[in-house]
């Protein structure tokens, strides 16, 4: 058989990194003007009159407009090209052209001179950040450095590949953001106890400053443009704070979390360790919100806690979302368990599950009747009805922004208020789990982290645990369809802690009746 030869000519162009955008640089004068110009819009804002919903935007509004008017006006205009070097400055630039004007050798050598401190002067600073930053030197290890995204025709979503930008746009709102409702029965409430009403003072200059004080100064500008650093300086002002707290306290009078706080932007980033990124679930999304707001926001939270704990409604076994638990109390819990255990010749069986998707499947309507019954007052139920609905979003991956989707699901993904929600939301559940497995008189104990927890069981024998373990699981799938929520049973797994040094071969537990699978064990 002939065979004719193709000869392809393809032409490949060299990279085209051509950016254009406005930046402030940091410690600059231009970043003091801005920071002034701020400090003077905020004091001229009329908080005179906040009686209602509509007047409360408007000072918002202008809020969010006097300091995108002051960025504008002290921003400069960055042309980002694949020669661009973060270490240049205006000095280096005014060399250069000096140098292009005369061609001397003095101008040339004082050119080079400038780059050497320049570059100096930067790293110095870039290295001190990094060595009073919790990760350290890791930062200048090239796995946690910024990775380019795949482009959008490597990524499926239901089997088909996104050929244009709506195509990825539609399948990252519809992975991160996107869920089937399930019903919820309101009548579960009735098995917990109402904690009496809490008053709700307003807020105190002290809480404010407390809430911003550990913020990290070298974090990510938020969409209105400032930094934890900028509002810490601005915050020094009274008259500022003031301001700030008045909004505050009459979002909490009227109910109503103003529109402009609810706008965020989701960062796309690649999660560590996948084979394969092409599809959303490959990825996360970080997201960022207007700075004021979280502050607003991170001081609600203080304040949310200490009424949970005040009336006595924090569980024990729950040990993440709130302040002064960590994954380090879970550990030490567990390991305390067992060795009680070991000291009463028991060996301890655990059954670990996760809750599928469960910061966006809490239910807005059942977190505002828990709320009630933990003993918030009828403003700050209004205000968090308000607050969990008519968000809105943008994505960005790469160098593309997508229109604005509507996000109504669950909680706020990326606010400080999201984990103490969560924990409110799972405390009620835990509550009326652990009063169901009294009655049946299954001995189990449980330690919670947010959405993943686990069943603890101890006895001579590791088929009596499975037992335990089994009726447990099937109490909590029922149990957690009244709340709205699943069990992602893929991930559920079961580990066996036992000190006998001679043949260890527990039982696998058989969760198939339950829609589960048959799990081996884990030698610990």
């Amino acid at each position: 058989m002939n065979h004719a030869s193709l000869s392809v000519t393809i032409a490949i162009e060299h990279e085209n990194i051509n950016e254009v955008k406005y930046s402030i640089a940091k410690n600059s004068e231009e970043e003091a003007n801005f920071i002034k110009g701020v400090l003077i819009a905020i004091k001229k804002i009329n908080i005179s009159d906040l009686s209602n919903i509509s007047k409360l935007e408007k000072v918002v509004n202008s809020l969010i407009s006097s300091i995108n008017y002051t960025w504008n006006k002290n921003s400069k205009h960055v042309k980002i090209t694949k020669h661009f070097k973060s270490w240049w400055n205006k000095e280096c630039n005014h060399t250069l052209i000096n140098y292009r004007t005369t061609r001397s050798l003095e101008d040339w050598k004082m050119f080079k001179s400038q780059v050497k401190s320049s570059k100096h002067n930067f790293f110095d600073i870039k290295i001190q950040e990094i060595a009073n930053k919790r990760r350290g030197p890791w930062e200048l290890m090239s796995w946690v450095n910024k990775h380019k995204l795949p482009t959008i025709e490597a990524i499926k979503y239901n089997g088909q590949h996104c050929f244009e930008l709506g195509d990825l746009w539609n399948a990252l709102h519809s992975t991160f953001n996107t869920v089937l409702h399930h019903q919820v029965d309101i009548n579960i409430l009735d098995k917990i106890g109402d904690k009496p009403t809490s008053p709700w003072l307003a807020f105190s200059k002290e809480e404010f400053r407390l809430a911003i004080i550990n913020c990290n100064n070298s974090s990510t500008l938020g969409p209105d443009k400032l930094s934890w650093s900028h509002l810490k300086i601005i915050l020094k002002d009274d008259d500022c704070l003031d301001i700030i707290i008045s909004i505050t306290n009459t979002c909490i009078e009227l109910g109503y979390w103003p529109s402009h706080f609810k706008r965020s932007t989701m960062i796309i980033i690649p999660k560590p360790n996948k084979k394969l990124y092409d599809l959303p679930k490959a990825f996360r999304p970080i997201v960022l919100l207007n700075i004021v707001g979280k502050l607003i926001e991170k001081v609600i939270g203080e304040r949310l806690q200490f009424n949970m704990a005040s009336n006595k409604f924090i569980h024990p076994s729950q040990l993440g979302g709130l302040k002064f638990k960590s994954t380090v109390d879970a550990d030490v819990a567990l390991t305390h368990i067992i060795c009680t255990g070991w000291v009463k010749n028991l060996s301890t069986s655990t059954l670990a599950f996760d809750i599928a998707q469960f910061f966006l499947l809490l239910n807005h309507c059942l977190l505002s009747l828990i709320m009630r019954k933990v003993g918030f007052n009828n403003h700050i139920v209004f205000f968090f009805a308000n607050y969990l609905i008519d968000r809105k979003t943008n994505y960005f991956w790469n160098n593309f922004m997508s229109p604005v989707f509507n996000v109504n699901v669950g909680v706020g993904q990326g606010s400080v208020l999201s984990p103490i929600l969560s924990v409110l939301y799972l405390l009620s559940f835990i509550y009326i789990l652990e009063n169901c497995l009294k009655n049946l008189k299954i001995s189990i104990s449980i330690i919670s982290f947010v959405d993943d927890s686990f069943f603890i069981s101890q006895s001579n024998s590791f088929d009596i645990s499975n037992s335990h373990l089994f009726c447990s699981y099937n109490v909590l799938t029922n149990l957690l369809e009244k709340f709205g929520l699943i069990v992602e049973h893929s991930k559920t797994e079961i580990f066996y802690f036992d000190r006998s040094h001679g043949a260890f071969n527990p039982p696998p537990l058989d969760l198939t009746p339950l829609e589960g699978n048959i799990l081996q064990p884990n030698n610990t």
